[in-house]
């Protein structure tokens, strides 16, 4: 299948979704019937016809089938927007259980450039370490350490569980899943889907600290409680393995099974409605005939393109880090209010088309121990960022942040790591870069290194597109009140 060199044409002729609106030649229905014939209705999908005028005739029967075709492709798009969390949770699971190994709860280390390519933006200097579990079998429990570790617990909406913070025993339980009797010591959770994800970064800047804090992370079955196995962290090594979610209709039988062995959350009922005509039920198997095969494998294709627009043209309220650049502001979740980024359709698809995980700690309002995110897609000319094109991004002196601050460069298609041949994606304030006089610090990103800001280049290849991430690590007041300025990306010669 041709994916982006074909979507313009794609877009211009698939039905409904996708082409500017015309002219409707039916706003006003002609007052006196039309008794002579049937009469055709010029529309953004095409030539409808009906047995007499619009308003008093029936639409024949190839314009029904026409109709219910348009219907079905309509709901497939704005349901591949809705299920990008849950879809992208369970591609990331199959990559981590059975490219990499892991069994299930298993504690998976992510270190190395390769490894790290596995997950959408991640980060190119923090070392993650994750698993996913599976609650069927029964509670699982997850000890956190005191220190040197910051961690989260997810569930198969990649929704935070509430009070899944700091260290502690926490005791895991699935949907109807009793609690036990006795729960003294634990920290209970009720995880609303039967999949969870724990994902820990280590904190401590000390290598043998950090070690020791590692060592006392836990996760296993709540059967095991009286004697806890010993954790085995699968070592990801340079191994190559992929989360991204996949496409055409390998990303419906994904959809499928979430649908299968997740419970249905009372805010989703209705796009379960919408996609039974299309062969997706939960109970039932997922066999398309061809018509749906058809809808379907269009509907993945232009579903993803409306993901790709939502995200690299963000059209949401303040959404910009200040209006004299294209940052954005990554993550539209309100710290406040974290719930409510789960009923906000576009701004979610959004972030999870490109990131995976949301919780309040990364989209901070306020000083604290937290990170934020801006995004750019364009350069200061409002063009996109092209591989073939070098580009400066001039980092202004007393950027606001505690601990540092990182620019990493990410592929289009992979929504990971820039694949060079460096294998480098990012620069940090932790790294020896030049400095100017001033303090400010010139980024280079481009095929080729400048003469004299080898140190400060991430490689670009020609022919692909790619946009940018800068991390604010522990964010001060200077971000928050917007004060501090980040020029966008300039292409120079």
């Amino acid at each position: 299948m041709k994916r982006i060199g074909s979507l313009v044409v794609l877009v211009l002729v698939a039905a409904g979704c996708q082409r500017p609106p015309a002219q409707p030649s039916v706003s006003n229905p002609p007052a006196k019937a039309n008794t002579t014939g049937p009469q055709v209705v010029e529309t953004r999908i095409g030539k409808l016809e009906f047995t007499h005028d619009f308003a008093n005739g029936y639409p024949t029967d190839a314009t029904i089938d026409k109709l219910y075709d348009e219907r079905d492709f309509q709901r497939a798009c704005q349901a591949y927007l809705w299920s990008l969390p849950a879809v992208s949770f369970t591609a990331w699971q199959r990559g981590i259980n059975t490219q990499l190994g892991a069994k299930n709860g298993q504690i998976v280390s992510i270190l190395s450039y390769e490894a790290r390519r596995g997950i959408l933006t991640a980060n190119a200097t923090t070392p993650y370490y994750l698993g996913f579990a599976d609650l069927s079998p029964g509670p699982l429990v997850m000890v956190m350490p005191a220190q040197g570790v910051q961690g989260g617990i997810s569930d198969a909406w990649q929704a935070a569980l509430p009070g899944a913070e700091g260290p502690g025993t926490y005791l895991v339980l699935g949907p109807g899943q009793e609690e036990p009797k006795n729960v003294a010591g634990y920290k209970v959770l009720h995880a609303p889907t039967f999949n969870i994800f724990l994902g820990v970064r280590l904190t401590e800047p000390d290598p043998q600290m950090a070690q020791q804090a590692l060592a006392q992370l836990q996760m296993y079955p709540y059967a095991q409680r009286n004697n806890p196995p010993k954790l085995q962290i699968l070592e990801a090594g340079n191994r190559e393995w992929s989360g991204l979610p996949p496409r055409g209709m390998a990303y419906w039988q994904r959809l499928d099974d979430v649908i299968q062995r997740e419970p249905v959350a009372p805010r989703d009922i209705l796009f379960h409605a919408m996609l039974r005509p299309l062969g997706l039920e939960k109970g039932k198997p997922f066999k398309p005939n061809a018509r749906q095969t058809r809808i379907l494998t269009e509907a993945a294709l232009v579903g993803e393109a409306m993901a790709k627009a939502n995200t690299a043209d963000r059209r949401f309220a303040d959404v910009k880090y200040r209006k004299d650049a294209h940052w954005d502001f990554a993550l539209q979740l309100d710290a406040d209010n974290p719930d409510a980024f789960w009923d906000l359709l576009d701004e979610r698809a959004s972030w999870f088309y490109e990131a995976v995980g949301a919780g309040p700690s990364m989209a901070p309002k306020r000083p604290g121990p937290s990170s934020a995110y801006l995004s750019a897609y364009r350069d200061k000319a409002g063009k996109w960022l092209d591989g073939g094109t070098s580009y400066r991004l001039r980092v202004p002196p007393n950027a606001p942040i505690k601990l540092f601050w990182s620019v990493t460069v990410y592929d289009v298609d992979t929504r990971a790591l820039i694949l060079n041949e460096q294998k480098i994606a990012d620069r940090s304030s932790r790294m020896d870069l030049r400095k100017n006089d001033d303090g400010s610090v010139d980024i280079y990103v481009g095929p080729k290194a400048p003469p004299g800001f080898e140190k400060n280049w991430i490689p670009t290849v020609p022919g692909r597109n790619w946009f940018a991430y800068f991390r604010f690590y522990q964010p001060t007041e200077a971000f928050f009140d917007r004060s501090w300025p980040l020029p966008d990306f300039e292409a120079v010669r």
